[in-house]
């Protein structure tokens, strides 16, 4: 998992709204009720679909530069930028279930000191993979 930077193209629609699409990434688009919201949709879109790209071990293209991209007359390009360890933190929550193996004398000392095991691995992890 990593942080991605992609340029997006943004279209002014009627009422001041605004549909959004990555060139880089086929089928990567979405809207927006005003520039606001479009650029935080836009910033999902591209985490959840770079992270469903990870997931499945797909291909993730490079990011084009904005020069390397043509707009209409009336669109924009806009970097957009999003961190998919911290999408799958907000959307992969679901608890998984793991057995392990520890020497029953830590054992024996770890439950007598009252540690939560879960949290503790927990903790050692984010800390082993650098999250």
């Amino acid at each position: 998992m990593a942080k991605y930077v992609y340029p997006a193209v943004f279209t002014p629609e009627d009422e001041g709204r605004y549909s959004v699409f990555f060139p880089d990434l086929e089928g990567c688009y979405t809207c927006g009720d005003d520039l606001k919201d479009a650029i935080f949709m836009a910033e999902d879109v591209l985490a959840f679909t770079l992270y469903g790209c990870e997931r499945s071990g797909s291909r993730i293209p490079m990011a084009s530069t904005v020069k390397d991209i043509s707009a209409t007359e009336g669109e924009f390009i806009n970097y957009i930028a999003c961190d998919t360890a911290e999408y799958a933190r907000m959307h992969n929550n679901k608890a998984v279930k793991k057995t392990l193996t520890i020497p029953e004398w830590l054992n024996d000392a770890a439950t007598k000191a009252g540690v939560n095991f879960s949290q503790t691995l927990q903790e050692a992890l984010i800390e082993k993979v650098n999250l």
